[in-house]
């Protein structure tokens, strides 16, 4: 599969959208060269405003210029756009519905080389539980650009998760993102999988694996979080034979949290994690390294499906 930056994307999408839209404003928490919110600073030095290491009074100023009609982003990692200005998000821009646009970079375990404090695994959990917000987390480059797009478009608070590496390009170029939506990158019949981000390529590759022991896996990218396509949740595991969710993510309120709540009262089918066991991350070599050392990996996609198809023969 071709690669290719998420973070790039973004930068990229938001000049392209900032040269269509006056509105459009960026601003930065001190990482402009890692979010790459610095290809718009470039581009439009007078719509981009460095707030430096102050993620909370970025918040509160974002939500300053949503009030006079602007379209802000604001960027920081992941673990400080929902963490460090968790109050600001909440208080001021969810409860009054304003139309700030919160990237956060770096997801996950992306960021390989600086450990716990810099990875972050409870971003989904966090924004998600927040009234009034949008959950999005892209499966690659071309995803990012649609869906940053559908962001402008989408009137009140949208988090955005980025990750920090290359990843293999599975959206098509064509068509438009749809948020709330989710769409099949796989089609199957014995296991229905929910997955998103990195997660999904690693299930296609999983799926291949599978298909020669004859197992047939249904993939389903959910990148959109929040709202979440309950009916089309349904729907997609019908006729299969058990469940798996995916994702780069604490398994406790992210994904797997959102599939099991959609599937409540719907299906007895059993249900299986593949996610970041309740722990915090760690500093690696690489991220190769990371997603081998917490399980999320095409062959422990393996493992849990068959662990799952197990299941259902007892």
């Amino acid at each position: 599969m071709n690669t290719k930056s998420q973070r790039v994307a973004y930068g990229e999408t938001l000049v392209e959208l900032g040269k269509a839209d006056p509105r459009i404003v960026v601003l930065e928490a001190d990482l402009g060269k890692s979010t790459m919110s610095i290809l718009f600073q470039q581009e439009f030095p007078e719509r981009y405003f460095e707030m430096g290491i102050a993620e909370q009074n970025m918040a509160s100023t974002a939500a300053g210029l949503s009030l006079t009609g602007k379209i802000p982003f604001i960027n920081s990692f992941a673990v400080f756009s929902s963490g460090r200005a968790f109050d600001q998000i909440r208080q001021t821009i969810s409860i009054a519905k304003l139309n700030v646009k919160i990237c956060g970079s770096s997801s996950g375990l992306s960021d390989y080389g600086d450990g716990s404090t810099h990875q972050d695994v409870e971003d989904m959990a966090i924004m998600r539980a927040i009234p009034n917000m949008t959950v999005l987390a892209p499966v690659d480059a071309v995803e990012t650009r649609k869906m940053v797009k559908a962001m402008v478009k989408k009137e009140g608070p949208v988090y955005i998760r980025i990750n920090r590496n290359e990843l293999p390009i599975i959206t098509p170029e064509e068509g438009e993102y749809e948020i709330g939506k989710i769409y099949q990158v796989r089609a199957g019949k014995d296991i229905a999988l929910f997955a998103n981000g990195v997660m999904v390529s690693k299930a296609i590759e999983a799926a291949e694996l599978l298909e020669k022991e004859g197992i047939s896996l249904k993939i389903i990218n959910v990148s959109s979080v929040k709202p979440l396509d309950r009916e089309g949740v349904i729907a997609a595991v019908q006729g299969c034979k058990a469940v798996v969710t995916a994702e780069e993510h604490n398994i406790i309120g992210g994904l797997g949290s959102a599939i099991v709540e959609a599937l409540r009262g719907e299906t007895n089918l059993p249900i299986e994690f593949i996610g970041i066991k309740d722990s915090f991350g760690t500093s690696a070599q690489n991220y190769d390294v990371l997603l081998e050392h917490y399980g999320l990996t095409a062959q422990a996609v393996v493992d849990t499906v068959k662990q799952v198809l197990a299941l259902t023969s007892k």
